[in-house]
This record gives C-alpha cells, sequence and structure tokens, in this order.
C-alpha cells in the first residue's frame, strides 16, 4: 500500500532470509511457532491504522454508553459463566478490519469483528522487532501505535497485566497451555513480566482463595487471574475446573470473562445501526431476527442483496457466524435457507447473518495480490484510559483470513504493519 516500500522489500527478499526470520523467532519465544508466519510485512499509510484505531475505541466507548445493549449482551452470557468481580471497562481490545473497495476505488476498513479479549501482545511485539532487524527495516519505520515506543509497551503491557500487584502473584491462565499454538506468546509474556503460566484446571481453591503451584511445588495464593481460557473452548471440551467460576473469589482479573461476551459479535448487530460508530459496519442481524422478525427487511433496506426467501434460496452475499466461536470456528460461506432452519429455534438468538466482504487483494507478492486483514490491538490499564497499541495483521488469499486457513501457501499468515 505504499508502492515504494512495497517494491524494496521485494527486491530484497530472498527465502534464506525468511529462514532466519524463523529461526529468529524460535529462539526468541523458546518454543517452536506453529502457526504460518508470512514472508513479508505490511506497509500501510499511518493515517489509514489511525483510522480503523479510532473506529475500534469509538465503536467500544458507544457499546459500553449503551445500557440496553450491555444488559442483552449480558443475558447472552451461557449459564455458569458470568463471573463476578467484573470491572468497569475491559482491559484488553481487539477489532479487526478488513479492507475493502469503495465504489470510487478508495480503500476503506470494514470491521470484521470487535473482541474483549486478549490477544498476543507479546508475541505480535516480538514479530515485529524481528521483521525490522530481519530485513534492516530501519528506525524511520514504526510500528506502534499511540506515540508509544518498545519501552513504553511493555511497560503499559505489564501494568495492564500486573494491575500493581507482584508479579509472583499473577499468573497467565489457559485451557492446557502447553498445547496452545498460542504457547509463543505466553512464554514470551511470563519471561518480559515474570508471571508463571498455568491450566486453569489445575488451580486450587481453598476458602475465598485460589493458589497455583510453582515447578517446584510451592503452592502460593493468586491476587491476579491473567485469563486466555476461553468460554467455548471450556464448554466443547467440556472441561470440568476444582472451583466455581462464578463464585465471588478474592482475585482481580485482567481480562475479565465476562467482556469476552459483553464486547464480541453479538454487538454487530447492534452497531449496525448506531448511527456514527456502525458506519465502518456491516449490515447484520440475528439469525432468529432474520427467520421470524425485521431481520431480513433491515438487511434489504441497509443495500444487502437477498434471494426471494423459498426452501431453495441460497445467500451469496451473507455469512452465518456462531456468536462466541473464536479463530473463524463454525462461519458458514453461502448459506442456504434449510441450514438456517435447520438450527434449533432455541439456538437461533445465538447465531448472526452478516454482509460479506470483498476483502480487496492489495499487497504485491510473487505468487500474485494477497489480502490484509488488520487487528488493533488495544491496552486499557486500570484507573487509566483505552490506548491503541500495537497492529496485527494476517495475510490470505482464500475465503478465510485465518492463519490456520492459509497454512499450505506462500506469503500468506501472521505478519505486522509498519507505517512511515
Amino acid at each position: 500500500m505504499i508502492p515504494e516500500l512495497r517494491s524494496r522489500f521485494n527486491h530484497d527478499y530472498s527465502p534464506d532470509r525468511h529462514a532466519h526470520l524463523l529461526a529468529c523467532l524460535q529462539q526468541r519465544c523458546g518454543v517452536p511457532v506453529e502457526f504460518r508466519v508470512a514472508e513479508t510485512p505490511i506497509f500501510v499509510p499511518r493515517e489509514m491504522l489511525d483510522q480503523m484505531a479510532a473506529a475500534g475505541a469509538e465503536m467500544c466507548e458507544a457499546l459500553m454508553g449503551n445500557q440496553e445493549y450491555i444488559r442483552a449482551s449480558r443475558r447472552a452470557i451461557p449459564q455458569g459463566y458470568c463471573v463476578a468481580g467484573e470491572p468497569t471497562h475491559p482491559h484488553f481490545l481487539t477489532a479487526d478490519f478488513a479492507l475493502v473497495r469503495s465504489s470510487s476505488g478508495k480503500l476503506e476498513p470494514r470491521l470484521v469483528e470487535i473482541q474483549g479479549f486478549p490477544s498476543v501482545y507479546a508475541y505480535q511485539a516480538v514479530l515485529s522487532q524481528t521483521y525490522r532487524e530481519v530485513y534492516r527495516l530501519g528506525p524511520a519505520l514504526g510500528t506502534f501505535l499511540s506515540g508509544l515506543d518498545e519501552a513504553a509497551y511493555w511497560s503499559l503491557l505489564g501494568r495492564t497485566v500486573l494491575g500493581g500487584q507482584d508479579p509472583q502473584t499473577v499468573v497467565l491462565t489457559e485451557v492446557d497451555p502447553r498445547h496452545q499454538k498460542t504457547l509463543p506468546d505466553f512464554e514470551v509474556t511470563a519471561r518480559r513480566i515474570g508471571i508463571a503460566i498455568v491450566d486453569i484446571a489445575s488451580l486450587e481453591p481453598e476458602g475465598d482463595r485460589l493458589h497455583y503451584r510453582t515447578s517446584k511445588g510451592i503452592r502460593i495464593p493468586i491476587r491476579r487471574i491473567y485469563n486466555r481460557a476461553i468460554a467455548d473452548e471450556m464448554i466443547s471440551r467440556q472441561v470440568q475446573l476444582p472451583f466455581d467460576l462464578a463464585r465471588s473469589w478474592n482475585v482481580e482479573w485482567a481480562g475479565h470473562p465476562n467482556w469476552y461476551f459483553l464486547i464480541s459479535k453479538f454487538s454487530l448487530p447492534w452497531l449496525t445501526r448506531a448511527g456514527r460508530p456502525g458506519r465502518f459496519v456491516p449490515p447484520a442481524v440475528f439469525l432468529d431476527e432474520f427467520l421470524a422478525g425485521d431481520g431480513r427487511r433491515r438487511l434489504h433496506e441497509a443495500g444487502v442483496e437477498l434471494p426471494a426467501p423459498g426452501a431453495d434460496a441460497v445467500y451469496r452475499e451473507l455469512l452465518l457466524k456462531p456468536l462466541f466461536s473464536f479463530a473463524g470456528k463454525g462461519i458458514r460461506f453461502d448459506p442456504t435457507q434449510a441450514e438456517l432452519e435447520a438450527i434449533p429455534p432455541a439456538d437461533r438468538p445465538g447465531y448472526l447473518l452478516q454482509q460479506r466482504m470483498n476483502f480487496a487483494p492489495t499487497i504485491e507478492t510473487p505468487f500474485g495480490l494477497t489480502q490484509a486483514e488488520i487487528r488493533i490491538l488495544y491496552l486499557w490499564p486500570d484507573r487509566n484510559t483505552l490506548t491503541p497499541a500495537l497492529s496485527l495483521v494476517r495475510l490470505g488469499r482464500g475465503k478465510m483470513m485465518g492463519v490456520d486457513h492459509n497454512r499450505d501457501q506462500e506469503w500468506v499468515g501472521a505478519s505486522a504493519a509498519f507505517f512511515r
């Protein structure tokens, strides 16, 4: 998107450099990186990243200020997963944007989804720095947002995770963390911030406190939890916790589990009709509204082309998405009327239909033009403000942009963005 930088990178690229990049990443993370890392970063005008960052923050603030929305999204939290001790704001926020072509041919961002849940904050900073060093991108290109430099970014991430607590009393929890593809992020986080990585199913309750055991078996009370355990995974894997997650515990949360639901895909139909914040949002409605309410009419009025209703209807302009799945799980392209009606009525409020976006191929590579999805990573420490901190990029050439969906191609996968 910055042609001279793109051309220079492509000219200087070599497979040996990419191999060196991967080796450096593994050395710096301390474990293999099992998802695909793209051969290239992208070069983006700073104004475009700033526009995305401002839009995501505006959407978050609009949702948090809408008490009707907050009440409705809270009712959507599955039984047993509404956790006590919810802070007044999410500590982490991510907003994913597609790049599409407007009718005038201009590149514009469109929201894919927004989520009040942590992402790979530590790994992404390492990936960006490794691209910079291996490809000698130099200090004239930035990667951190909001005027942050590398030291300020790590300080902000540390304050958000720790909240002033002793690192020995703070843990990063996940379901079976040693077998997650995000383990490189966990390892970097643990080393940089000084906290332990703990399987959430191994926490030990006593009284109103939760404890973990160190590698030497020492039992330590937990003051704060950096939560990376996704409710969807705990439900699908039928994880049995040794404590009642919904009970009030004497512990702080960095990334409180409730915000995973309160700011999520559930917000897309609400943002669709939210006025100014919704201008970046492709129209979306809940499935139950579409089949037995005014959802079809609202999509039609928003300009979405729909076939006549009928048993053989195929909705090629729509995506069917489960609300609380992660990493693109369960998304259906070209859903049919029969598929929609096959979902039991009681389950339909847990799905939405969203206008399908046509990602604009924008990145020139030796294998043709590649599409980019850009995620803005925000941090919101206690007693502070929401701050866009860094971007994360996924490159792809298929229907799905996630790294798991582009593993058999080249010049695609996890990447980073640089700007002048």
